[in-house]
């Protein structure tokens, strides 16, 4: 009698806990997962992480050097114009996704879920670890353009007269990655909060220069419409039009990291509905800024590209600035610029830090049982926010074997970001399996919007590979695919390595509510 009435209790309990889930929290259990990290996040803070993350001020600031010499304000203008549409189609295909089953684990759990049982488990382990080492190259990139920028804002304080060295460079990117990593150790609610201050500070910065630079710019800088619109000058060695193409890296790097709300997904609210808009519009309104920064400039920017590139300052944007606003201008709107880059690497050691979580709760990652670990005050994943900083720290050792082979880390994340997308994006529409559409969904748009997306990834991965020059020696050859080989092989290698390797343990996304009631269960049968 005792035992049945022990039993009604426990039902009646269980009925009041479902009852007081939230919504979130009940789909993140369908997905398998219990909660672990706050859910602080609202839909125009989940926004903020997007469109912080791509920043389209500093991220202009840091790719307008690989525009310039392939085109000049044709290819800034135009082949920007060209890219946007097809970047707007990969949020898309990522929305409907993000919508259907919003977790952290995003690219690597859809990938599971979708792919035929036979090729799950390593389709899932390829993607996670693409996933989370292209993220923690962006962080890389990030921080690493933001101490290029720092260093520029000192030229320009001298005149053009100081010269960083690479040692120097890096030293300034590691106190930036250590800032960066303390403040993302923080409790979510002030990560949360800091997002709508990244729109206000990038929207805000974009009007000034909107403004400040046609109202300042000296006449001999002013170019006409038939300059800004329609001058293509190629000062590489390949022919015009495939310099135009490789005018595409600008915009290929700057407008990325589409998967970054989805990361974000387990702390946010209504996230089946604010994931997806996150993605769309957190795309769309950073490229059409960034289109238009393009355009100002090439009407400010003078009709001497080459003089833009040799200025010792070293960032074609900053000499521009100094060209049009004098010294005192051009480094207060470039400081600007520089906390607006810093603030973006905060967001992206964010974004890559839930991924490392993710992926360390599944046991994919080394040392899972270490990173898989929330700080107990800040309910923060602070092992992996330091476990990013570290493979980030690694990977700009690369900038003391030349520029070429630093400039390896910018285009790897998009690459390596782009094998990661394509993957479940085609998953779904090869097999399907078990795919549920969520509130956002492009109907019967879904599979030409896939495949065109697709198609558009792996054209911009070969491009990705190409030197900025025909015919480039070691020092000038484009790195990106010994990293992006090694990173394959490597993940096969682990995967694959005897005994030890993931294929005899690794068994796809790890469903911790399973854990919690077989723990429950064990816990009710001692009592009783």
């Amino acid at each position: 009698m005792k035992s049945s009435k022990q039993e009604s209790i426990r039902v009646d309990v269980d009925v009041v806990e479902k009852l007081a889930k939230s919504d979130d929290e009940a789909l993140l259990e369908s997905l398998g997962y219990k909660q672990e990290l706050k859910r602080e996040f609202t839909p125009l803070e989940l926004f903020g992480v997007l469109f912080s993350v791509l920043g389209p001020v500093p991220s202009f600031a840091s790719v307008l050097v690989y525009a310039i010499p392939n085109g000049g304000p044709v290819a800034m203008v135009w082949g920007w114009a060209v890219c946007a549409f097809f970047l707007v189609i990969i949020s898309l295909a990522m929305a409907e996704l993000g919508s259907a089953a919003p977790t952290s684990g995003g690219l690597y759990y859809w990938t599971y879920s979708l792919s035929s049982p036979r090729w799950r488990c390593l389709l899932c382990w390829i993607v996670g670890y693409f996933n989370t080492i292209s993220l923690s190259a962006s962080v890389a990139s990030v921080d690493w353009g933001c101490a290029v920028q720092i260093m520029a804002a000192v030229s320009i304080g001298y005149d053009g007269a100081f010269v960083p060295t690479n040692a120097q460079t890096y030293g300034v990117y590691g106190a930036v990655l250590v800032f960066s990593g303390i403040l993302c150790s923080t409790a979510t609610k002030y990560i949360a909060r800091v997002q709508s201050l990244y729109i206000v500070l990038n929207i805000l910065c974009f009007i000034a220069i909107v403004i400040a630079l046609p109202a300042a710019t000296p006449a001999e800088y002013k170019t006409p419409a038939s300059f800004a619109l329609g001058n293509f000058q190629n000062l590489t060695n390949w022919p015009s039009g495939f310099a135009f193409v490789m005018s595409f890296l600008a915009p290929l790097w700057a407008v990325g990291a589409f998967d970054s709300p989805v990361h974000i997904s387990e702390e946010a609210s209504n996230a089946a509905t604010a994931v997806p808009w996150a993605i769309v519009m957190g795309t769309a309104v950073p490229t059409l800024l960034g289109w238009a920064l393009n355009v100002v400039v090439a009407f400010c920017m003078g009709t001497d590209p080459e003089a833009i590139l040799a200025s010792p300052i070293g960032q074609p944007l900053a000499v521009v600035f100094y060209n049009s606003l004098g010294k005192n201008g051009a480094l207060a709107l470039w400081s600007i610029v520089i906390v607006l880059q810093f603030m973006m690497g905060t967001s992206i050691m964010t974004v890559a830090s839930r991924q490392s979580f993710a992926f360390s709760r599944d046991g994919a990652l080394p040392f899972s049982s270490l990173l898989y670990r929330v700080h107990p005050r800040t309910q923060m994943p602070v092992n992996c926010v330091w476990f990013v900083a570290g493979i980030a720290a690694l990977l700009c050792l690369l900038s003391f074997a030349g520029s070429e082979a630093v400039g390896a880390i910018f285009t790897l994340n998009a690459a390596a970001s782009y094998v990661a997308y394509s993957i479940p994006i085609a998953a779904r529409w090869a097999w399907g399996e078990g795919y549920r559409s969520g509130p956002f969904s492009l109907g019967w748009w879904g599979f030409p919007v896939a495949m065109t997306a697709v198609a558009w990834m792996v054209f911009s991965i070969a491009v990705f590979m190409f030197p900025a020059n025909w015919g480039a020696g070691p020092a000038e050859m484009n790195y990106t695919c010994v990293v992006l080989g090694a990173l394959l092989l490597g993940s096969l290698g682990y995967y694959y390595f005897p005994r030890y390797g993931g294929v005899y343990w690794f068994r796809g996304p790890v469903a911790t509510v399973v854990e919690k009631e077989e723990s429950d269960e064990a816990s009710s049968g001692r009592c009783r």
